[in-house]
């Protein structure tokens, strides 16, 4: 089942610029839409809608989070066996791989555009090997105050 946009919308265009398979439809300042045929339930049109106008499939009200709150894969790159199941599984497309480890020949994943990751869990979710774990980015020590 699809995620769906309930009559709360503001027409803000925030889930259909998110979604990684254009799922949303919809005119500026009118309700939008879930093609429930092409939503793959990543959950990022609810995260990121300002109006909290977004159920779930299993019609539970999706809410907000700040961006930079959402969590990011980990990679345990000692567990990890260079499959590359991780980058297929994107649909944000922000997985890469390279040579990360000195003497070693195998292509390792790292995120190469945190700021694209829409949080959905899918590298995480299909890993062979749990090599992955999705954390939530520590808050940036130079942006608290001073006591």
């Amino acid at each position: 089942m699809a995620y769906f946009i309930l009559d709360a919308c503001t027409g803000c265009t925030a889930c259909s610029r998110i979604c990684p398979v254009q799922a949303i439809l919809g005119e500026k300042k009118a309700r939008h839409q879930i093609d429930p045929d092409r939503c793959i339930q990543c959950g990022a049109c609810g995260r990121i809608c300002p109006a909290g106008a977004v159920q779930d499939s299993f019609g539970i009200l999706v809410s907000q989070t700040p961006k930079k709150q959402w969590p990011r894969p980990q990679f345990d790159l000692s567990a990890c066996m260079s499959c590359g199941v991780c980058q297929d599984s994107c649909p944000a497309g922000v997985i890469a791989q390279s040579l990360q480890q000195v003497g070693n020949r195998h292509l390792f994943p790292f995120l190469e555009n945190a700021a694209g990751c829409i949080a959905c869990g899918f590298c995480a979710q299909d890993c062979p090997v749990d090599a992955i774990t999705l954390v939530v980015p520590e808050k940036d020590t130079a942006e608290e105050p001073a006591a």
